[in-house]
């Protein structure tokens, strides 16, 4: 089964940009359906974006549509989420999850079995 580390949070400014990278290994990238969550303190984890096996399907929360986008480069093993215009309630830890190919996936926590061990990210006024 997949296994699946996330980089790249940190501090940023009201207005600034992140790049979060989600690197997997022990199988094929390229068998799994990935998405990215968070979850800020004293709250539920809640959906950001997913991206189909291939790459060609795309979506987003709608807090997030046009300020962050989703991508993967399956030759690097490494999945994206580039975050711009980053906003305090962005602040959270965000995590990469991802699910087998031939398993429906949507919104939910519910349907992804494979998760990384998460990315702190704080946005400042």
């Amino acid at each position: 089964q997949v296994q699946l580390v996330e980089s790249g949070g940190g501090l940023a400014q009201t207005g600034g940009s992140l790049t979060l990278s989600c690197v997997a290994s022990g199988d094929t990238f390229n068998n799994y359906h990935m998405a990215w969550f968070r979850q800020a303190p004293g709250k539920e984890r809640e959906f950001v974006a997913h991206i189909s096996w291939t790459g060609g399907i795309t979506y987003y929360a709608d807090d997030v549509k046009g300020r962050f986008t989703i991508a993967r480069d399956n030759a690097k093993n490494t999945g994206y989420l580039q975050m711009s215009r980053l906003e305090p309630q962005d602040t959270g830890v965000y995590y990469c999850a991802a699910q087998n190919r031939g398993m429906s996936v949507g919104s939910m926590v519910e349907k992804y079995p494979y998760w990384g061990q998460g990315t702190q990210v704080t946005v400042s006024l």
